[in-house]
């Protein structure tokens, strides 16, 4: 067995541990309101941060280019409620524009 298959399985074993520890220290109880609120803003944070680091970032450094643009059109159509689908094509387009124009 090669090293890189130790490291999924021990990977593996460890996300399973880590997900089951809740349920098992519990015991059934509800979680606590103030780690409700915790765990109820984790995954925007992290959508956050990835959508961050893919538009802006680039190997170390920090890059701003036409992927700013298509970023910005996006949040006004999520303002605006648009469709995600119109959201993604939105966002494609006025990506697409600025690197025609020159931005990038």
């Amino acid at each position: 067995m090669s090293e890189s298959w130790i490291v999924v399985l021990v990977v593996g074993a460890g996300t399973i541990a880590i997900k089951s520890a809740g349920p098992v220290l519990l015991g059934g109880r509800a979680l606590p309101a103030r780690v409700q609120g915790v765990v109820a803003l984790l995954a925007p944070a992290l959508l956050a941060a990835l959508v961050a680091t893919a538009a802006l970032g680039t190997g170390q450094e920090l890059v701003l280019d036409a992927r700013i643009t298509g970023l910005a059109a996006a949040a006004l159509a999520i303002a605006l409620r648009a469709p995600i689908l119109l959201v993604v094509v939105v966002a494609a387009a006025a990506a697409a524009i600025a690197r025609l124009v020159g931005v990038a």
